[in-house]
């Protein structure tokens, strides 16, 4: 596994908790993040950015997820599902990384697999796609 879908699967665990405990509070997911700064070593800034970023632009990011997620509420998705949208959305519209955006899809899709149902990684996948069609 490379050490960026290392940071991506630890900034999802952060995120996700983030959704669980009901905060978005960037200093305080940056705490629980920084659980992983061995682990990840030269990967935890890139690990971190996620998390803060995704925390800060939550209102944003949550407006464009609602807006290409058909006949879905942010609030009914599934936490997993959530959190791996808003996370992709962040690095796809507001990182400074400059990712490839099918690297951020491809990336999306692997951890909706990984961590979520059968169906999610599609469903990651189309609304993740319709985002990238009308950012360009």
């Amino acid at each position: 596994m490379s050490n960026r879908r290392m940071a991506r699967e630890c900034a999802l665990q952060s995120l996700y908790y983030a959704d669980s405990a009901k905060t978005a509070d960037a200093l305080q997911l940056a705490d629980y993040a920084a659980d992983f700064k061995k682990e990840l070593g030269d990967c935890f800034p890139f690990c971190e950015e996620l998390v803060t970023g995704t925390a800060k632009n939550l209102p944003e990011i949550d407006k464009l997820v609602s807006a290409y997620a058909k006949n879905w509420t942010v609030s009914r998705m599934s936490a997993v599902d959530r959190s791996i949208l808003r996370m992709a959305t962040y690095e796809m519209v507001f990182s400074p990384e400059r990712t490839p955006v099918p690297a951020i899809i491809d990336e999306a899709i692997e951890l909706a697999k990984k961590y979520s149902t059968e169906n999610s990684s599609k469903f990651i996948n189309g609304l993740l796609d319709q985002l990238k069609k009308e950012r360009k």
